[in-house]
C-alpha cells in the first residue's frame, strides 16, 4: 500500500497532482456514503418490514453508492484477505481508482489456488458460528463454501424479507421441499423461513407433504419450497388423490434452475402463486428473485419486439429469467462478454470480489423500465397493475443462465465431458457414435429433461439403434451417479430424475445438421 502515493501523483500533470488527488477524494466521499449506506441497509433490513420498506424506495443515486461500497470492500480485501492480496500480485500492477480496476475472480483460478482460511479475512477459519455448504463442481469435485454466523443472517433476513413482501400469507406455513443432502438451499431456506412462519422441512417426499397438509389443514396459508419440476410431480399427485384445492391456499417458490413460463401456468391452476429466485452455492443464497413486475416483464418479452429489440438486442431469440437484485447485498456488474460478476458486499466470512460465476446476463437499472413502459400506451397500464402490490424499485437483472458447457438440472449441474464418459466407458455399441450434444427439452406434459442427442456414424438396424440406446443412457446414468453427488441425491429422493432421453439422429440431421466444425457443440440452446 506504501506504493498507492506514488500511483496516484503518477495519473495527475508532471507539473500538479490536483486531478488525481480530486478524483480520489471524489472516490473516497462515494465510498464513505456507500459504506453508510450499506450500514443503515443490513440495520433496516433486521425485521421484514424493514427490509420491504428500503426496497420500495431504492434510487438511481443509490447505484453510485453501491459500486463504491463494493469498491471498499475490494481495497479492504486487498488488506485484509491473504489469497486476495496474493491473488493481485500475480496481476500487473496498476493504479485500482475504479471497481473495474479490480481483476475478476472465478473458482479456478482463485478458489482452487487459496485454501479456505487464506480466502477469509485476516486468514483464519473461525473456530465456532460457521456452517460449510458444499456443491459439486467439474466431475463431481466438491467445492466447500463457509459461511459465518453474520453471513447467514443476512442470507435469512433477505429471504424472509422477501417472501413477507411477495407472498400474502396470513397464517404462513412453509413445507421445504428443497433437497436436505447436497445443496445447501434446503437447511438455509429452512433457517431464514422460520423467522416468519411455521415450517416444516419435509425435503422432496412427495407423501410426508400430502401427509402434513391433511394433518394442518386449510386454516393455514402454506409456501412450498422447491425445484420446478418437483413443484409440477407435487401438484400431479394432489389431483391423483382428490385433494380438495379449493378448501386451501398454497404458494410456490422455486429456485435452482430455470423455469418456462409454460410450467408457471400449469402450476398456477392450482397454486395461488409460483414465483423463482436467483443464487448459488458460490456466491449466496437469494442474491435475486421474482416479482409480479418481473413476471410481467418476461411474459411482455415473448411477445413485444421492440421492448425485447431495446433491452435484449435486435438478434436475441432466448428468452431470460427476470430478477430484482438488491446491490448493497450482492452488487452485479457485467463484462465484455455479458458474463454476470458478481461483489457480495454483505458479511461474508470468504468475500467474493468481482467474481466470475459463469452466467451470461443483461443488468438493466428499474428506471429504464419504467421510461420504456411510459413510451407505449398498453405497457404503460399494464406497468402500473404490475408494479401496484409489491412497488419494489430495485434494478433488474436478466439471467440466461450458464455460459459455460453445463446445463442445471434438478439443481445438479449436467457437464458434457460426464456424458461423454457415460456414453464410452464399457459401451459395446461406443464404436457408433459419431458425436454428441446435450440439451434441455421441456415436454407436453411440461416435464423437463436432458436430451442426448447422438450422431450415428453409419445407419443401423432397428435392433442395434435400440440396444445403443440403452446402453447410452444406462452408462450416462451410472456415471453421473458416481461423480456428481447432486445427481446421486436427486435419484434418491425423486427415482425419475434418472429420465435421460438418448435421440438418435443419421449422420448430418437433427441437430448436426450443417457443416461440421473441427470442434464440436455440445451444448444446444
Amino acid at each position: 500500500m506504501a506504493e498507492l502515493p506514488h500511483r496516484h501523483i503518477a495519473l495527475g500533470t508532471a507539473e500538479s497532482p490536483l486531478p488525481a488527488l480530486a478524483a480520489r477524494c471524489r472516490q473516497t466521499t462515494l465510498a464513505t456514503g456507500g459504506r453508510a449506506v450499506a450500514t443503515l441497509t443490513r440495520l433496516a433490513g433486521r425485521h421484514p418490514a424493514g427490509w420491504r420498506w428500503l426496497a420500495r424506495r431504492h434510487h438511481p443515486l443509490l447505484d453510485r453508492l453501491a459500486a463504491a461500497n463494493a469498491q471498499a470492500v475490494c481495497e479492504r480485501a486487498a488488506r485484509q484477505v491473504p489469497a486476495y492480496r496474493s491473488f493481485l500480485r500475480t496481476r500487473p500492477a496498476r493504479a485500482r481508482r475504479r471497481l473495474a480496476d479490480f481483476p475478476e475472480t472465478d473458482k479456478h483460478g482463485y478458489v482452487t489456488a487459496y485454501d479456505a482460511a487464506a480466502r477469509c479475512w485476516q486468514g483464519r477459519m473461525p473456530t465456532r458460528g460457521v456452517v460449510v455448504d458444499e456443491s459439486a463442481g467439474s466431475s463431481g469435485r466438491p467445492f466447500n463454501w463457509p459461511r459465518g454466523d453474520r453471513e447467514l443472517r443476512a442470507v435469512h433476513r433477505d429471504i424472509a424479507g422477501y417472501t413477507g413482501l411477495v407472498f400474502p400469507m396470513r397464517r404462513p406455513f412453509v413445507i421445504n421441499a428443497y433437497s436436505m443432502g447436497a445443496w445447501a438451499t434446503g437447511t438455509t431456506t429452512g433457517a431464514a423461513m422460520s423467522r416468519i412462519a411455521v415450517v416444516k422441512n419435509t425435503g422432496p417426499d412427495l407423501g410426508k407433504i400430502v401427509d402434513t397438509l391433511h394433518e394442518f389443514g386449510p386454516d393455514y396459508d402454506y409456501l412450498v419450497t422447491a425445484y420446478p419440476p418437483f413443484l409440477k410431480h407435487l401438484r400431479d399427485r394432489l389431483d391423483a388423490g382428490g385433494f380438495e384445492w379449493g378448501k386451501y391456499r398454497v404458494f410456490a417458490s422455486c429456485g435452482g434452475e430455470g423455469m418456462t413460463e409454460a410450467l408457471r401456468d400449469y402450476l398456477e391452476q392450482r397454486f395461488a402463486l409460483v414465483r423463482s429466485a436467483y443464487g448459488a452455492s458460490d456466491l449466496t443464497i437469494g442474491i435475486g428473485a421474482e416479482t409480479r413486475f418481473t413476471v410481467w416483464l418476461r411474459r411482455r418479452l415473448q411477445t413485444d419486439r421492440g421492448l425485447r429489440a431495446e433491452l435484449l438486442g435486435a438478434d436475441e431469440q432466448r428468452l431470460p429469467m427476470v430478477f430484482q437484485y438488491n446491490p448493497f447485498s450482492t452488487y452485479l456488474e457485467t463484462n465484455d462478454r455479458r458474463e454476470l460478476v458478481c461483489t457480495v458486499t454483505a458479511d461474508v466470512l470468504q468475500p467474493r470480489l468481482r467474481y466470475n460465476i459463469g452466467d451470461e446476463a443483461v443488468l438493466v437499472p428499474y428506471q429504464r423500465i419504467v421510461e420504456l413502459a411510459h413510451a407505449d400506451p398498453v405497457r404503460r397500464a399494464e406497468f402500473r397493475t404490475a408494479v401496484s402490490v409489491e412497488r419494489m424499485t430495485l434494478p433488474v437483472l436478466l439471467l440466461f443462465g450458464r455460459r459455460d458447457s453445463t446445463v442445471s438440472y434438478l439443481g445438479a449441474n449436467l457437464y458434457p465431458q460426464d456424458v461423454e464418459y457415460g456414453l464410452y466407458t464399457g459401451n459395446p455399441h461406443a464404436a457408433e457414435i459419431n458425436r454428441f450434444c446435450l440439451t434441455l427439452v421441456e415436454d407436453a406434459s411440461l416435464e423437463t429433461r436432458p436430451v442426448i442427442h447422438i450422431e450415428l456414424r453409419r445407419p443401423l438396424p432397428e435392433s442395434q439403434r435400440d440396444a445403443l440406446v440403452a446402453a447410452c443412457r444406462s452408462g450416462v446414468r451410472r456415471h453421473l451417479t458416481s461423480v456428481s453427488r447432486d445427481f446421486a441425491q436427486s435419484l434418491l429422493e425423486d427415482p425419475t430424475a434418472g429420465d435421460l432421453r438418448v435421440e438418435l439422429h443419421e449422420s448430418g440431421s437433427g441437430p448436426f445438421t450443417g457443416e461440421q466444425k473441427i470442434k464440436n457443440v455440445y451444448l444446444v440452446r
